[in-house]
């Protein structure tokens, strides 16, 4: 079935049931659309409230994907899960709920104080594959020293977002959140620079130089245990 977006969005917001309409994804991400973006929607229904916008459940075309469930199953969507970045920069279409949808998504982008504390746990997930790939490197192992950089650089991302109580962005959105939301205390050209010569050839030097200053960062927010467990083999991961 062919169903339009603007069409589908006039029916539902002539529903009573329908307390919040969320658009994520590229439409959601200004600059990000192409020729081959749909309209990714989440349509969100007051508890208990009758309609029978629910037969669109589950509904993909190459216009329209729609997400139908209730304004409970809304609040925990991404909580944790892969949708919590989608749903921290999704954008608001309808909210009836007097600004409620709104301070729904808000709450998502910013990680609690638990999820939070992971970032220890990122830091020595990172550690370990830096670790394993100058030693690969070292030992002349080259394509398992560019496989270990590379899950290295996912296990960063992860940590340098939780120390500022962000949800990490898909790949696709990385440039565009940088941007317009820098992380503190990092220039983002440079940071950006040094990920991408790390992806393409796991360079030893450029993975040292990034760690350098991971391990300034990682030191100021208290994690300096996590790094000082490894012992002499910090020295490597330093070039020392």
């Amino acid at each position: 079935m062919t169903l339009a977006y603007e069409s589908f969005v006039e029916i539902a917001s002539a529903d009573a049931a329908v307390v919040g309409l969320v658009l994520k994804g590229s439409r959601a991400h200004e600059g990000m659309t192409t020729r081959h973006s749909d309209h990714d929607l989440y349509v969100v229904l007051a508890d208990g409230a009758p309609t029978d916008l629910t037969r669109f459940a589950g509904h993909r075309s190459h216009e329209l994907d729609l997400v139908v469930l209730t304004l409970d199953a809304f609040r925990s969507a991404g909580m944790p899960g892969f949708e919590r970045y989608a749903l921290a920069r999704a954008r608001v279409v309808l909210d009836r709920l007097d600004g409620g949808i709104a301070r729904i998504l808000a709450a998502k982008a910013r990680l609690t104080a638990d999820e939070a504390s992971r970032a220890a746990e990122w830091l020595d997930a990172y550690a370990n594959s830096l670790y394993r790939s100058l030693k690969n490197d070292r030992d002349g192992l080259g394509l398992a020293a560019r496989l270990d950089a590379t899950d290295g650089l996912g296990h960063l991302l992860e940590l340098l977002f939780a120390l500022d109580r962000r949800p990490r962005p898909y790949n696709k959105y990385l440039e565009w959140e940088l941007a317009r939301y820098p992380l503190p205390g990092w220039d983002t050209g440079t940071l950006l620079d040094a990920l991408g010569r790390i992806a393409e050839s796991g360079d030893a030097s450029a993975q040292r130089r990034l760690f350098a200053q991971v391990e300034a960062v990682a030191r100021q927010h208290g994690h300096g245990a996590v790094l000082d467990a490894w012992g002499d083999d910090l020295e490597l991961m330093r070039g020392r």
